[in-house]
């Protein structure tokens, strides 16, 4: 009898050290993804000076919008290059508004 409780203590001791050891380890965690995913908005269009339709791209994530068109005689997507819609909405906001409180577009 005093064998079967001294190996029950034993057996309790060690369960006990492993979670106070498991409480002081750290977490682990799957960090395969740190950032979400980004939302898209595509909207067809048309350019001056393409032939075909370009479809804009809005990343609404990251503050971006780029475009794509289809390049019929080499049969490939052509893509535009991205721009950075927080410094276009950033340069147009310093613009004083002008009659109807319409903001006038900043010449470059």
């Amino acid at each position: 009898m005093k064998s079967a409780v001294l190996w029950a203590l034993a057996v309790l001791n060690v369960l006990l050290v492993v979670l106070v050891v498991n409480r002081f380890l750290p977490e682990q965690r799957a960090l395969a993804q740190v950032g979400r995913p980004s939302d898209y908005i595509m909207i067809p269009g048309e350019l001056n000076g393409v032939a075909t339709g370009v479809i804009f791209i809005v990343d609404t994530s990251k503050g971006e919008l780029s475009a794509l068109s289809f390049d019929e005689p080499q049969n490939t997507i052509s893509p535009m290059p991205k721009i950075d819609l927080n410094q276009v909405f950033k340069a147009g906001s310093s613009v004083a508004p002008g009659p109807g409180g319409v903001k006038p577009l900043k010449p470059r």
